[in-house]
């Protein structure tokens, strides 16, 4: 870590009583510019505060008499047992959050007992990540770069640590006009060591440091991927059903909706609106991972009954970092956890897979 960058050293539970407090909270903790990357979105950011808006757009119809109590949240996913349906999704420069980093991350997701996607952009190296996480398994996220020898890089850096899957995003090909990080001139204080001798990212920006990666993406590049690797590849960075099944027939292992926490396109729809329709293409050909606007157990409850498998958290968890460290993050955890399970008593859904067959509404509001 950089002796110029002063991240947060907190440990210990958290007191959530709404996650929405964190950000404010944390913003005490974290430099404004670091801050500002991590909690911005593109351009106006209608598309960044869409995402949880639009949560809003159906409504969970409760169920009373169906003889169910202690709902159980355990699932599984491309063969992996998990302790919950809520996994990390990835995320870049965590050492903004806090001095553990993706480190801190990784021990409180592992006391989840669930997934932790490490970003090629995390300030730790996957291996000492994996260590970190005390051998729960692991997905490893790379964006493609044009210099064929950095991928290759990743890839065997990936495998040596012990990934359990690959993680493609590809909604990256080029950054999003990320505002508040042009204003405030805002540059990587700290090092990716994953990334060293290929890029130097302390000092660069976030469209420098996107500047190199592959723009024109040929689909078969995922079952070169996989060949490569003999892992799972989940395409992360689908929004539109077309590509959904392009992705399936070029071999992915599993379709991941998200629009980059609105950080990418803006005036994209939100991620919501476009699950249910990319889940009835995929048809359960494959599992679908969601993310991008999650802040509730109520936001999770409607992504599985929309068509996920499992959803995906990130922001929150950087604010968890910040505040608590590792104990922070399981804190994040256990919280959405526990509206989760509220959400499932209420609506007669013992299981995960219940409530995938739990019936939402359509709301009449102009949220």
């Amino acid at each position: 870590m950089s002796d110029n960058y002063q991240a947060s050293q907190l440990e210990g539970p958290i007191e959530i009583v709404d996650i929405d407090d964190l950000p404010i909270r944390a913003s005490a903790v974290i430099p404004k510019g670091a801050f500002d990357y991590i909690a911005g979105g593109a351009g106006d950011e209608w598309t960044l505060i869409q995402n949880t808006k639009s949560f809003n757009h159906k409504g969970i119809v409760p169920r009373v008499l169906t003889g169910v109590e202690n709902p159980v949240l355990k699932t599984k996913i491309l063969g992996i047992n998990i302790d919950t349906p809520l996994v990390m999704s990835p995320g870049a420069a965590q050492g903004l959050a806090h001095e553990t980093a993706d480190e801190g991350t990784a021990r409180g997701v592992s006391a989840s007992g669930t997934i932790m996607t490490v970003s090629t952009f995390a300030n730790k190296t996957f291996k000492e990540v994996q260590m970190a996480g005390g051998g729960s398994p692991q997905w490893f996220q790379i964006y493609l770069s044009k210099n064929q020898d950095f991928n290759k890089h990743i890839l065997d850096s990936a495998m040596e640590a012990g990934a359990k899957a690959i993680v493609l995003t590809l909604d990256a090909t080029v950054s999003g006009n990320r505002e508040a990080d042009i204003r405030n001139d805002f540059t990587f204080p700290l090092t990716m060591p994953n990334i060293e001798g290929y890029v130097q990212a302390e000092g660069m920006s976030i469209e420098e440091l996107l500047s190199d990666t592959l723009r024109k993406i040929n689909p078969s590049i995922i079952r070169k991927v996989a060949a490569y690797t003999k892992l799972p590849v989940i395409v992360k960075g689908i929004q539109a059903p077309e590509d959904a099944l392009i992705a399936i027939s070029h071999g992915a292992s599993a379709i991941w909706v998200s629009n980059h926490g609105g950080r990418q396109l803006e005036g994209a729809p939100a991620s919501f609106d476009v699950l249910e329709s990319i889940a009835e293409a995929v048809n359960k050909k494959v599992p679908v991972i969601f993310d991008s606007g999650v802040r509730r157990g109520q936001h999770v409850f409607k992504a599985i009954a929309s068509g996920a498998d499992i959803v995906g958290l990130c922001r929150p968890v950087y604010y968890g970092l910040a505040l608590g460290g590792w104990e922070g993050v399981k804190s994040v955890f256990d919280h959405i956890n526990y509206e989760l399970r509220i959400a499932m008593q209420l609506t007669g859904c013992k299981t995960v897979k219940d409530i995938q067959r739990a019936k939402l509404v359509t709301n009449r509001c102009s949220c």
